[in-house]
């Protein structure tokens, strides 16, 4: 039985679209943006659990490490929580492409983070200005269940 020839329209990458920072809305995810890093701040440093297991098969791990940077774009800025080696990108007034970024919920405000998934580039830096009077992380967003009749 012969396999059916592979087509380029299958092997062939999609143009990734940019958006901007103020596009991004609650729960959603699969974003792309190129931003500049406005500050870093490191939060504590968090030991694995690994870490503190007694077992001779757990090796040693570094604790996770944790930043809450404030990034941003020509039309607003939002909070990125960087993990581990993230942090070391987040250098303030670096620009950075963001691949699959996804926004996460915290206490009722959005938060910008790149998982596993996604991918942090550093590139050639922006030309813009960030707009640092539209901050899209002091915005309070609440659950509201909708009931269709």
């Amino acid at each position: 039985m012969a396999t059916p020839p592979a087509t380029t329209a299958t092997a062939a990458k999609r143009k990734p679209v940019f958006i901007k920072v103020e596009q991004l809305k609650p729960e959603t995810n699969g974003h792309t943006l190129t931003v500049k890093v406005v500050s870093s701040e490191p939060v504590k440093s968090i030991p694995n659990r690994a870490s503190r297991s007694s077992s001779l098969l757990a090796r040693p791990s570094r604790p996770s490490r944790i930043a809450e940077c404030l990034i941003g774009d020509e039309t607003g800025t939002i909070l990125f929580t960087a993990r581990n080696e993230q942090v070391d990108l987040m250098t303030p007034g670096s620009t950075l492409i963001l691949r699959n970024a996804k926004i996460d919920m915290f206490k009722g405000s959005m938060r910008l983070a790149v998982d596993k998934w996604g991918r942090i580039e550093v590139t050639e830096p922006a030309s813009f200005v960030v707009k640092e009077d539209n901050n899209l992380s002091s915005v309070e967003y609440e659950l509201v269940n909708v009931v269709e009749e």
